[in-house]
C-alpha cells in the first residue's frame, strides 16, 4: 500500500474526487433503494411469501437450497462462497488502506482471517490520525472501499457478459403465465364443479382450481380465491381456460413440432403458423429432462391459441436500471444451453455470477448511513461539511441511522407476522 500511494500519487490524489462523488451517489441510491424496497415489501401481499428468506440474511453458503429459492438465486456453492468474499473482502480493505496511506494515515495493522471455515481480510488505520486531517481525505478514505467493490462489480460484469456470450446460446423460451382474465366475483357460480354456496374454502389449497362463471370456465390459485370472498374483492385476475393450463404446461418451451423456437418472437410466429384444432407436440425442458406434451390448439378471433404469456415486471427508477444491466447478460425469458462443457461451463457462470452481485451488493450496502458502515461516518462528515457545524452532522447521523435500522427492522417484522 506504501509503495502503490507513492508510485502512483498523481493518479490517486485527484481519483479522491471521483471517490467521493461516487460515495455520495451510492449513498443516495442506496437510501432511496431502501426507503422504496421497505415500501413494496410492506404493501404487497405476495413479496414476502415469494421471495422467502429473510429481509435480513448473512451470507452463507447454500442458503438458495436451504430456503428453497433455487427459482429465485443460482446455486450458491461453499467453492463460490470463499472466492467471492476473498475477491470483495481484499480489494475492499486494501483499496481503504491504499488512500489511508496516501494521505498520510497510519495503519496499524493488516492482513487476512480465518473464522472457522469463513475468510476475511482487514485493514486497521490509525484513528487519531484520520481525526488530524482535513473532512474530504476522510471522505475519501471511508468511500474507497465501496469504489473498489463498484470498479469489481464492473470487471466481472464485463467478464460473466463475455463467458456467457461465448459459452451458452438460446435454446427456448422461459414462459411464466397463463393467459389472464379479470372476472367479478360475485359473478362466480361454482368453484370446482360445486355451486358458491355449498363451497368449504378451509378444504381449498393453494394450487390452481377450475371454476365458473356462468358456462364460462376459468382457473385460479385456491388462496387467491379463498382470500377475494373472505375480503369481498369485487374483481380478481385469474386464467383463461386454455390448452397450455389445461396442459399444466411449464418449463421453457425448446419447440414445437421438432420446430425450434430459442426466442418469442420464434415462438409467436410458429404458433401462429398452425391451425386451430391442431394438434402439436410442445416439447419442454423440466429440471435435467425433456418432455413431450400433446396439446390441441384452441381458437382465439380465428388463430391458434395456446394460452401462454410472459409477464415482464417494469424496471423504472434505480432497482429498474440494475434489473435491466443483469438482463443484458442473461435474458431470464430465455432458456440458454451451454455450448461446451455442459455443467462445468454452468459452475463457471454462476461463480462469475456471484462474484459481480456480492460486490454490487457490498458497494451499495456499506453505503447506508448507519453507524457500523463506512456510509455512516460519511454521511456524517458530508453533512457537517455542507453546514459548517459539527453538532447538525452528529444530529443528522443519529436521526438517519435510527429511521434505516427502523425500517430493517419493520421489514423483519413483516417477515416474522407472515411465516410465524
Amino acid at each position: 500500500m506504501d509503495r502503490w500511494a507513492q508510485k502512483y500519487r498523481r493518479v490517486l490524489k485527484p481519483l479522491q474526487y471521483v471517490i467521493v462523488i461516487v460515495g455520495v451517489i451510492l449513498l443516495c441510491a442506496m437510501s432511496l433503494l431502501l426507503v422504496t424496497t421497505v415500501y413494496d415489501y410492506i404493501t404487497s401481499p405476495f413479496l414476502a411469501k415469494a421471495l422467502k428468506i429473510p429481509p435480513l440474511l448473512p451470507l452463507f453458503p447454500y442458503f438458495p437450497q436451504l430456503f428453497n429459492i433455487e427459482s429465485i438465486f443460482p446455486p450458491f456453492y461453499f467453492t463460490y462462497f470463499l472466492m467471492a468474499i476473498a475477491i470483495v473482502a481484499i480489494t475492499h480493505e486494501f483499496s481503504h488502506g491504499l488512500f489511508a496511506r496516501l494521505n498520510n494515515v497510519r495503519i496499524k495493522s493488516t492482513g487476512v482471517a480465518f473464522f472457522g471455515p469463513f475468510f476475511g481480510a482487514f485493514v486497521e488505520q490509525d484513528d487519531r490520525d484520520m481525526k488530524k486531517i482535513r473532512k474530504f481525505p476522510q471522505m475519501a478514505i471511508l468511500a474507497a472501499g465501496v469504489f473498489a467493490n463498484v470498479l469489481m462489480t464492473i470487471l466481472f460484469g464485463l467478464i460473466l457478459w463475455g463467458f456467457f456470450a461465448l459459452s451458452f446460446s438460446p435454446a427456448g423460451v422461459n414462459f411464466n403465465t397463463y393467459t389472464p382474465a379479470i372476472v367479478n366475483v360475485s359473478a362466480i357460480t361454482s368453484i370446482g364443479g360445486v355451486p358458491v354456496a355449498h363451497v368449504d374454502f378451509t378444504s381449498i389449497n393453494d394450487s390452481l382450481i377450475a371454476f365458473n362463471v356462468g358456462e364460462t370456465r376459468f382457473f385460479a390459485l385456491g388462496s387467491a380465491l379463498k382470500t377475494a370472498f373472505a375480503n369481498e374483492v369485487p374483481a380478481i385476475t385469474v386464467y383463461d381456460d386454455a390448452p397450455a393450463i389445461n396442459a399444466r404446461l411449464s418449463g421453457a418451451i425448446l419447440s414445437i413440432d421438432g420446430v425450434p423456437t430459442r426466442s418469442i418472437e420464434e415462438l409467436r410466429l410458429t404458433i401462429a403458423s398452425k391451425q386451430p384444432g391442431q394438434t402439436i407436440v410442445v416439447t419442454t425442458r423440466e429440471g435435467d429432462a425433456n418432455f413431450d406434451h400433446s396439446i390441441t390448439l384452441a381458437d382465439r378471433d380465428g388463430k391458434a391459441y395456446l394460452g401462454i404469456g410472459i409477464n415482464k415486471p417494469s424496471r423504472s427508477g434505480f432497482k429498474g436500471i440494475v434489473s435491466s444491466v443483469i438482463f443484458k447478460i442473461k435474458d431470464p425469458y430465455i432458456y440458454y444451453a451451454p455450448t461446451w462443457g455442459g455443467e462445468f461451463a454452468w459452475f463457471v457462470y454462476y461463480l462469475l455470477w456471484w462474484v459481480f452481485m456480492i460486490n454490487l451488493l457490498v458497494a451499495l450496502f456499506n453505503m447506508l448511513p448507519l453507524g457500523m458502515l463506512d456510509g455512516g461516518r460519511f454521511f456524517y462528515l458530508a453533512v457537517w461539511g455542507i453546514t459548517g457545524r459539527e453538532v447538525w452532522g452528529k444530529r443528522a447521523f443519529k436521526i438517519a441511522s435510527w429511521f434505516f435500522i427502523a425500517l430493517l427492522a419493520l421489514m423483519m417484522v413483516r417477515w416474522f407476522a407472515i411465516f410465524f
